[in-house]
């Protein structure tokens, strides 16, 4: 969940940088989203960002649920950012979303998560959003046996910047 108050005793590290970001008002906090989580940690780490005002799509909530199915997500998503003003988006996308049978190359695999199919579906269908940025994180080569991982999430990379390079068109038409 990246919501813990300190990494192993030091004030900050990869699991606190959504705690801090919250804590510094960096983010729109009810313009925050969390999707695929399944951490069985504290309820105060695995809560927080629905306990301040974000919205939390848990991966078992969206278990069996593929293409079309997942517009609903989509959709409570755009009438939050249409609420708050529509704020720049910025995505970071933790690979250890996906279930480990997707993309075993991360130091922290989680049985359950999302499937590829998913996250993509997910990614196609927020091609209009008004994003800012995004980063891949907690990849980690050794553990990517026959570069599945790899393939994964540059495929997922490319996806969010083609549907960039497609909204910039699209915007100059205008």
């Amino acid at each position: 969940c990246d919501t813990w108050t300190d990494h192993f005793g030091e004030p900050s590290g990869h699991g606190t940088w959504v705690y801090e970001a919250m804590q510094e008002d960096l983010v729109v906090r009810e313009c925050f989203f969390q999707i695929g989580i399944r951490s069985p940690g504290l309820r105060e780490a695995r809560d927080y960002v629905r306990d301040q005002g974000g919205m939390i799509f848990t991966a078992r909530a969206l278990r069996g649920l593929d293409g079309l199915a997942l517009q609903p997500v989509s959709q409570a998503i755009r009438e939050r950012l249409v609420q708050h003003g529509m704020p720049p988006v910025y995505l970071s996308f933790d690979i250890d979303a996906l279930d480990p049978a997707y993309a075993p190359g991360t130091g922290t695999p989680e049985p359950a998560g999302l499937t590829s199919s998913q996250a993509f579906s997910l990614l196609e269908d927020w091609a209009d959003l008004p994003f800012c940025g995004m980063d891949m994180v907690e990849m980690s080569p050794v553990y990517d046996h026959a570069e599945l991982t790899s393939y994964t999430a540059a495929q997922l990379v490319w996806t969010y910047l083609c549907s960039q390079l497609q909204r910039t068109k699209n915007m100059k038409r205008r």
